[in-house]
């Protein structure tokens, strides 16, 4: 907390009140999203850093319609990181997510198999996020497919590394708000949220 002191046309001077350090917050949520077209990922980054992930993963699926490739890679990825950054500071949070490099379909698998919870969103999957047990320490992996859907064979390798297909209802969201929906069930039976 700080006081301002003065302001002049090119400064503004403070007083430092109190330095308060706020610890990373338990279980850690890792969305990876994959890439859609258009201005709909940074849509999907905003809102999943004002609802709470830590981890946002760009992915590369198989149905992705959008490419990242060179020039476009390096501008997109800083364009999300940009996204990011802005939302947690309009949110208020005190740690900022973390815009990881985009990842393959074999990243993606590590990190499922690696976490205290693994879900991949399915629309016709019979089971239902707001029905699962959730861990409240770390890593909870929320797998959003593309536009055209996660593959027959992504969803394979995901299931046999220990991802759970889920739905979140009986509609089916835009990749953009799929995640954010998830995150935010997920993160409404954690501490985080009560």
């Amino acid at each position: 907390m700080c006081t301002v002191s003065s302001v002049t046309k090119s400064s503004v001077s403070v007083r430092v009140l109190e330095v308060v350090s706020v610890p990373a917050e338990s279980p850690r949520v890792v969305v990876v999203q994959a890439i859609p077209k258009g201005d709909r990922g940074e849509l999907a980054v905003e809102m999943l850093t004002e609802v709470g992930a830590d981890v946002i993963v760009p992915w590369a699926a198989a149905r992705s319609v959008a490419v990242w490739r060179g020039e476009r890679a390096t501008k997109s990825l800083a364009r999300w990181r940009s996204v990011a950054r802005e939302a947690a500071k309009q949110s208020r949070r005190s740690w900022f997510p973390v815009v990881a490099e985009p990842a393959s379909t074999s990243d993606v698998v590590s990190l499922v198999r690696d976490a205290g919870l693994a879900v991949v969103l399915h629309e016709a999957s019979a089971s239902r996020v707001a029905s699962l047990e959730v861990p409240t320490d770390g890593d909870i992996v929320v797998v959003v497919g593309p536009e055209g859907g996660i593959s027959d064979e992504e969803l394979a390798v995901f299931a046999a590394v220990g991802a759970e297909p889920v739905r979140l209802g009986s509609s089916v969201l835009r990749t953009s708000t799929a995640g954010v929906a998830a995150t935010a069930v997920l993160l409404s039976r954690t501490p985080r949220w009560r």
